[in-house]
């Protein structure tokens, strides 16, 4: 969402409490995403600055318990930028944000975090059920996993499809593989925010598809809210409750079909966009100026 009056993709305005209506809700998310339950993740005209940049203003986004979203924009755009905000890592310099409710950083045990991917070589020993524990308490290295410690990595390992290689050196396995067990890691203390950063990166087409429909499920079945950072969305479109485009120091929220279309990304960059579709039914985002931090071309959605 972007612009004066904090206007959703199709142009329509946020709720008098500030929340945004929850696309996923009319699409068959499961009861509570909207209305009564205040929203896992709230911004209402925020804007964040970097070394006294501006670097997006305006920017009001709402989501709930059980719902996924794909934040997504050219490099520079400032998805990263909004990931250090939720994580209390960024102070707005206007407007307001609230996880779960309360100022971000006060909460982080309730969040789970994955970062931009790590790479193992096959020299790394370390098991990935240790990994996991990790994501419970990185100062008991070593250590025999407590009764109840056990009990949290063995359902993250099962909610992730992992348990049966968890006990293989990591370095062994392949990246789809690696990469379930670090989004296990993120979710081994149960939280109900997931914050991913790129976790498709560098993984093959049928990976990506494989741990976006992985995130779908969690999201749905743990209740969990799902905020992932990615340059192309085509593996996730069929799983998306909402998009998060950044552009132009601005955000547009909204279904993606309201968002990634010609129309509404035209009106965001201030600038002709095309939008195609492929004979099997990929988008190629076409025309999108460069921000000014940008490095490369990976953004296209081809």
């Amino acid at each position: 969402m972007a612009g004066r009056r904090a206007e959703s993709a199709d142009g329509g305005a946020a709720r008098s409490d500030g929340t945004l209506s929850s696309p996923g809700a009319e699409h068959g998310a499961p009861p509570g995403n909207a209305g009564t339950i205040a929203p896992a993740v709230q911004l209402a005209g925020a804007q964040a600055q970097i070394a006294g940049r501006s670097i997006w203003s305006d920017v009001s986004i709402g989501l709930g318990a059980g719902e996924f979203a794909a934040i997504l924009g050219p490099n520079g755009s400032g998805k990263t930028t909004l990931l250090r905000v939720l994580l209390g890592e960024l102070a707005l310099t206007r407007g307001s944000v609230a996880v779960l409710g309360e100022r971000p950083g006060t909460n982080n045990d309730r969040l789970g975090y994955l970062p931009q991917r790590r790479h193992f070589d096959a020299g790394t020993r370390i098991r990935g059920i240790d990994l996991v524990r990790l994501g419970l308490d990185g100062a008991r290295w070593g250590l025999p996993l407590r009764r109840r410690d056990g009990v949290h990595v063995d359902r993250a390992l099962e909610l992730v499809g992992a348990a049966g290689y968890a006990t293989r050196p990591i370095g062994a396995l392949s990246g789809g593989e690696q990469q379930r067990l670090l989004i296990a890691q993120a979710l081994v203390s149960r939280p109900r925010v997931l914050i991913l950063d790129e976790p498709l990166d560098s993984l093959d087409l049928p990976n990506q598809r494989a741990i976006a429909a992985l995130l779908e499920r969690i999201c749905r079945q743990e209740q969990v809210a799902v905020l992932l950072v990615a340059h192309d969305v085509n593996p996730l479109l069929s799983y998306l409750d909402r998009v998060v485009y950044f552009g132009g120091g601005r955000a547009v929220v909204g279904e993606p079909r309201e968002v990634i279309n010609a129309d509404t990304l035209t009106r965001l960059y201030g600038v002709p966009v095309e939008v195609l579709r492929t004979a099997d039914g990929r988008l190629v985002v076409v025309g999108l100026p460069e921000a000014p931090a940008h490095h490369s071309d990976r953004h296209a959605h081809s």
